[in-house]
């Protein structure tokens, strides 16, 4: 049975850790997060890895390393979104735990040793914020977010404590960057890329940046039977030739930028919109491709609001800064995929990963897997046995590379 497989056996098993049937939904701090690491733990056992957990709810799984060698970090996260995938996130641990496997013979001759993270929250749907496993090895972890709390009312710390977890531990286990070497991540792509240029998986080149605007559109409503057409300031209007404006510049520049949400004042159907409220999201690659790409199309909508008579006003309300994936992992990753026979492609991400909170504590790499049809985040969600056993090859091959020094 290949490696490839294994993975999809491993993950039609541990996709029952889910509250809904159709579709994956497992949040982190749950029973079914607790019922997912007795699956991973049995993944990592299998791999020859030792299995602790600690204080942020990632599931560690270390080689032996009696001679307090650096690690060399593999993961990814094991929650999901509502009535998401059986791939997203998980994919990557199960992914990471074969690679291990498949090395366990030869690590013990390695300049590194091997530590497989399962992380608990990456996806930020139960919580306002994500990404707190990573961050807090990393040390970047703002204490706040533990008072932060989900639609039940429960903080992030009190779930924590429910799941048997020290609040306080998980600010004290900042790793030292100097015993980490790196970060190697393996994921579903979320996007078509792959599969129309027929390829089973690529190095990423970058975790694009995010910023995220609320935009309000103010004009003049109105009677809409008696207000003639001519002079009437509609918000609408306004608002959806700046959308618009939106998408041709977003193509123009190579960029992704989203209009997704939309509320109109006063919302009926005989009175003229005096008010639009949108969000802006935009992501690229390089965070001087966002800034300029936000200053030109900030800067046209208002133009373009003003002519139809309308106000139009924006405010920041997030922003992530865009990770570049090191330079070395990513060359080691690119001849992995050669050496096992394959064209070798390299595109950004345009999610955002566990691999860009670990950016903050060592240096880190990607490696995409192509999905069927781009899908991600849907029951429909799939990668082949196929894909993934080159994945599991191309990784392993990979870490041999870095321990060669190659």
């Amino acid at each position: 049975m290949t490696y490839g497989n294994r993975a999809e056996i491993r993950l039609q098993d541990i996709a029952t850790a889910s509250t809904t049937t159709k579709g994956v939904s497992r949040l982190p701090w749950t029973p079914e997060h607790r019922a997912a690491l007795e699956h991973i733990s049995r993944w990592m056992e299998i791999a020859g890895l030792e299995v602790t957990l600690d204080p942020a709810g990632t599931l560690v799984g270390s080689s032996p390393n009696s001679d307090g060698k650096p690690w060399l970090f593999l993961g990814s996260h094991q929650d999901s979104v509502p009535s998401g995938g059986r791939y997203d996130g998980i994919m990557g641990i199960a992914l990471a735990c074969l690679a291990a496997e498949a090395l366990r013979d030869k690590v013990d001759a390695f300049p590194f040793a091997l530590r497989v993270l399962a992380f608990a929250d990456e996806e930020g749907f139960r919580f306002p914020t994500a990404l707190i496993g990573p961050r807090a090895l990393a040390g970047t972890l703002d204490p706040e977010a533990l008072e932060m709390t989900d639609k039940d009312g429960m903080s992030m710390r009190e779930a924590m404590n429910a799941f048997g977890l020290s609040d306080a531990g998980i600010l004290d286990m900042v790793c030292d960057p100097a015993q980490a070497i790196g970060y190697l991540e393996a994921h579903i792509e979320q996007g078509p890329v792959l599969e129309t240029a027929g390829h089973s998986v690529a190095a990423v080149s970058a975790i694009c940046g995010i910023s995220r605007f609320d935009v309000t559109v103010q004009g003049t409503t109105g009677h809409a039977g008696t207000v003639p057409m001519v002079g009437r300031n509609d918000a609408l209007v306004a608002a959806g030739r700046a959308i618009a404006r939106v998408s041709e510049l977003a193509v123009a520049r190579d960029v992704r930028a989203t209009v997704g949400t939309l509320s109109i004042k006063p919302g009926a159907v005989n009175a003229i919109p005096s008010e639009v409220r949108l969000t802006l999201e935009v992501r690229s690659e390089t965070d001087k491709s966002r800034a300029a790409f936000e200053a030109e199309v900030l800067a046209e909508m208002k133009r373009l609001a003003g002519e139809e008579g309308s106000t139009f006003h924006a405010t920041r309300t997030y922003e992530q800064c865009a990770t570049i994936c090191d330079p070395a992992l990513t060359k080691a990753m690119e001849k992995a995929i050669r050496d096992c026979g394959l064209g070798v492609k390299t595109i950004p991400s345009g999610a955002t990963h566990d691999a860009s909170a670990m950016a903050d504590l060592c240096p880190v790499a990607m490696l995409f897997v192509r999905c069927r049809g781009g899908i991600s985040h849907r029951p429909d969600e799939f990668a082949s046995a196929a894909d993934m056993d080159v994945a599991v090859r191309v990784l392993a091959t990979a870490i041999e590379h870095l321990a060669r020094g190659a």
